[in-house]
């Protein structure tokens, strides 16, 4: 099983996550109110889970984990709480953010539920946020790989794309793009071969070295998730590889189920743009 979850956790309907939503936010707001505004995650989310379990939910579970699996690969994430099936994750930040969405639908995805919320305690009130999604596990598997603008430079090239499709086979789209990632890194070779500093220079001016994913000889790749904007980050992508030594630079977005695969190389480095 590619995905594992140490609980078994029902996708709850919109109805059923409000009711009981109605009673955690009466416990996360007594939680402010008495702990105060400053105190780490960790503390509210124990003093949350005891509020709960005081007050009658029958299981409310902290640092849950989450495990990924394909081949020898793994990687485990923790959520922060369950309480009776609804999935909450604490935050303690100055305001919520685009990240934090992004990564409660990672979780929510994971598991195959349509709702989770942030609960975020600095501000002066507990900020909450539900998302909700209607994506499910076999819509996720129904990927176009796009590979009108590919060249396979190498087999390293051949190996770099299959392994993504097999990966987004058995996981689905949607999830991080930093998942997908460890992945073709450990299964290219690993970090200590793939991940490399390279030194740019411009027309002949040396300035320092950046971290690249380098899967063949001379040839790196880039891994994104852009939903519109395509043109602008390609033309950034050139810039960059034009202050290295790189043949070519495989660049592979992640646009929900569209996976984009394109090969981009540079004039004078033997290769056609």
């Amino acid at each position: 099983m590619p995905i594992h979850c140490s609980l078994s956790i029902r996708s709850l309907s919109a109805d059923e996550f409000e009711q009981r939503d109605y009673r955690v936010m009466g416990h996360a707001y007594a939680c402010q109110n008495e702990l105060g505004r400053l105190c780490d995650e960790a503390v509210y989310e124990a003093d949350l889970k005891a509020r709960l379990l005081a007050e009658g939910f029958r299981e409310v579970h902290t640092q849950v984990p989450v495990t990924v699996t394909h081949g020898n690969f793994s990687k485990t994430y923790y959520l922060d709480l369950i309480a009776d099936d609804a999935l909450y994750e604490l935050k303690t930040n100055t305001a919520l953010t685009g990240e934090d969405d992004a990564q409660l639908i990672h979780y929510m995805l994971l598991l195959g539920i349509q709702r989770g919320k942030l609960l975020n305690f600095p501000t002066p009130k507990v900020q909450g946020r539900i998302q909700a999604t209607g994506l499910t596990q076999e819509s996720r598997r129904q990927v176009y790989a796009n590979s009108a603008r590919w060249q396979e430079l190498s087999p390293g090239c051949r190996t770099l794309r299959e392994t993504l499709l097999v990966l987004l086979s058995d996981w689905g789209a949607f999830l991080e793009v930093s998942l997908y990632q460890e992945a073709l890194i450990h299964f290219l070779g690993g970090e200590s071969s793939v991940v490399q500093r390279l030194r740019l220079s411009r027309n002949g001016v040396p300035l320092a070295a950046q971290r690249f994913l380098v899967h063949a000889n001379s040839v790196a790749f880039r891994l994104t998730a852009l939903t519109n904007g395509m043109s602008a980050q390609e033309s950034h992508l050139r810039r960059l590889l034009a202050l290295t030594d790189l043949r070519a630079m495989q660049w592979i977005n992640l646009n929900h189920t569209d996976i984009q695969f394109v090969t981009l190389t540079c004039d004078g480095k033997g290769m056609n743009p």
